[in-house]
């Protein structure tokens, strides 16, 4: 569902002193099953009807709070970066670049398909744990897309000072000045924003870029609107705002930030796919089908796979953005 507040063009009281911004749209998740196991369930924030994007921004899950036993089995991708950034739990990757880790609070995952790669994902132990993760995807540029897959893994990750003792996390791309190591492939920003109770925050932004903010634990006022955006929806900013105003009330919050300049190529995105063309996801799928080389084998795994599902009986067509 999507709902507009009061904050409507032509003119954008809040959007500090860039050109005017966008009327606000506030997204709310829907729940669905994660993959072919559909043992536990997740929280989509991106892609919306309304809005496939936020930047290069293609994709937002979040796996979590709950206690479950986690096994996803390997699957594929073409076209994107995944980004896992873990709340609570530890989940075990391994791909098929032969990369073995265990994913756990405090550390970025990002692993870049390029023209093909295939991952599994097992919670540790054999015994439902309490889990919790925001897992998104960042739509690949063309001058990227087709080439080799990647595997980063980033403990030390730059911290921001925002004052009044509220501090962000860069988890990619850059904040205020601070710049994540993560290799990124478009002008772009993920951040976490841990606000304390009684916060009042000026967050500078890209004028020329376009925001969202994703409340994680607790809720926040944005640029002094009425009510507060509490979790389990996306707050989508638009662009043309060089800054937006964060407020808690009596409690602390945790805030997701994404951002970025606006990508400039329609996407076909279908499954774990992220392509252009209809007929470019048709020959991804029959590879995988296939256990083409493209895709490779994961590390660890037998013959155990998560199967594609059937292609719908009409042509895929670019998502469209009607925010």
């Amino acid at each position: 569902m999507t709902r507009f507040d009061a904050e409507t063009a032509p003119v954008d009281e809040d959007a500090g002193t860039g050109s005017p911004g966008p009327r606000r749209a506030l997204l709310e998740a829907r729940e669905v099953p994660l993959g072919g196991v559909r043992a536990m369930s997740v929280y989509r924030f991106l892609p919306q009807r309304d809005l496939p994007l936020v930047g290069a921004w293609c994709f937002l899950d979040r796996f979590g709070p709950q206690r479950t036993r986690m096994r996803v089995e390997p699957h594929p991708h073409i076209g994107l970066q995944t980004v896992t950034w873990p709340l609570a739990g530890e989940v075990h990757h391994r791909d098929t670049l032969g990369s073995d880790v265990v994913i756990e609070r405090g550390a970025l995952n990002i692993m870049t398909s390029g023209a093909g790669i295939a991952h599994s994902e097992y919670s540790v132990g054999d015994e439902p744990i309490p889990l919790d993760a925001l897992q998104l995807w960042v739509a690949l540029p063309e001058e990227r897309r087709h080439g080799a897959p990647d595997f980063e893994r980033h403990v030390d990750l730059p911290e921001h000072d925002l004052g009044g003792g509220a501090r962000a996390t860069v988890v990619v791309g850059e904040l205020a000045g601070s710049v994540s190591p993560a290799t990124m492939h478009t002008p772009i920003v993920g951040a976490e924003l841990r606000l304390p109770a009684g916060a009042v925050v000026d967050l500078p932004l890209e004028t020329a870029w376009e925001y969202a903010v994703v409340p994680v634990f607790g809720s926040v006022r944005v640029n002094g609107a009425e009510d507060a955006v509490a979790p389990g929806a996306l707050l989508y900013l638009g662009d043309g705002r060089d800054s937006v105003r964060l407020t808690t009330g009596d409690e602390e919050a945790t805030v997701f930030l994404l951002g970025g300049e606006p990508f400039g190529d329609e996407i076909v995105m279908w499954w774990n796919f992220v392509g252009r063309s209809h007929d470019e996801i048709e020959l991804a799928r029959e590879e995988w089908e296939a256990a083409s080389d493209r895709f490779g084998h994961v590390v660890g795994h037998g013959d155990e796979r998560i199967p594609a599902p059937p292609l719908p009986h009409v042509r895929l067509t670019p998502r469209r953005r009607r925010l």
